[in-house]
């Protein structure tokens, strides 16, 4: 168990992270009233857009909104000057909410630990995309872990956890959202009795644990020989990254909205007025983006490019 906080004087904590799930968490624990928020580790700058520029991480651009003197944003955590600029914060604490790199030992050390926000309920969903993972599985629930980390990976004993129910509609983008939301509130009611020392963290269950992996961008093809309601799951798994997609004699064709259908005639990899047949039937296309145009309606793709009824997708060249 961690070790009570003498003198009721607030102990100093870094924060990292760098995708958007951790902004809530960030802003819960810079106003938690047990906490000296002494340095932001975050991603350095990426170039993004159509310009190429370089921007900061959501996490970079909120820390200097609430004011955060020092922002680190090394390229490698363990690297030793990486490691040695954070210790110098003489830090009692650090917090993690979607960093995306592995933590030094020297962090895991500190007085109070390592806590990570885990979006899922662990040992469920470990790894870097859980939030896909679980709408790709046809989760019925998912949730937020608030766990002590330790050298494996999303391995540590379990502080909190919070519980959400899914209804089988949510997008990965949406459900980030409301995972944020939870995550922020499931950190703020944790810190004070962690910090006393009144939480035994649990170890994970032995059963029931899987991996996830990160995303690459050919995991967004659409493969009809799929069934219809894995595929529409995956449409909304893979939004924003890596998007979903069927290569057309006419371009590639990024698909943001489906539905499943019923059965169908057509050969798998075919396209009807409803969309695109399947293995098991037809997946309905409601939102199409063709290449180098903006998001449309399917049947207005349809009465513009008649010529894609009854064609085929292509296959991937890999």
């Amino acid at each position: 168990m961690t070790a009570g906080r003498a003198g009721g004087s607030r102990v100093r904590t870094v924060f990292l992270g760098s995708g958007g799930f951790g902004v809530e968490a960030l802003r819960r624990l810079h106003d938690h009233p047990d906490i000296d928020l002494v340095g932001v580790v975050t991603a350095p700058p990426r170039p993004a857009g159509r310009h190429r520029r370089l921007t900061p991480t959501d996490i970079e651009t909120v820390a200097r909104e609430l004011g955060i003197r020092t922002i680190l944003t090394p390229e490698r955590l363990r690297a030793p000057a990486a490691i040695a600029a954070i210790l110098d914060l003489r830090p009692e604490l650090a917090v993690l909410a979607d960093y995306g790199q592995l933590v030094p030992p020297a962090l895991l050390g500190l007085r109070h630990g390592a806590l990570n926000l885990h979006p899922s309920l662990l040992p469920r969903h470990r790894g870097a995309t859980p939030i896909p993972a679980a709408i790709l599985a046809g989760d019925v629930e998912t949730g937020v872990t608030l766990m002590r980390m330790d050298e494996g990976l999303d391995t540590g004993p379990i502080v909190a956890q919070r519980r959400v129910g899914l209804t089988g509609t949510e997008t990965a983008t949406a459900l980030e959202a409301g995972l944020a939301t939870v995550a922020g509130t499931l950190l703020q009611e944790g810190l004070r009795p962690w910090l006393r020392g009144e939480i035994e963290p649990r170890p994970q269950p032995a059963d029931g644990a899987t991996l996830t992996r990160p995303l690459r961008r050919e995991d967004g093809r659409l493969d009809p020989a799929r069934p219809a309601a894995q595929l529409e799951r995956q449409v909304r798994a893979y939004q924003p990254w890596p998007g979903s997609f069927v290569d057309t004699t006419a371009g590639r064709l990024a698909v943001w909205a489906a539905a499943v259908g019923g059965t169908t005639d057509r050969a798998p990899g075919t396209f009807g007025r409803d969309g695109l047949a399947t293995v098991d039937g037809e997946l309905l296309l409601r939102e199409v983006q063709p290449a180098g145009r903006g998001r449309m309606p399917w049947d207005a793709l349809v009465r513009g490019r008649p010529g894609i009824l009854g064609s085929a997708a292509l296959a991937s060249d890999a």
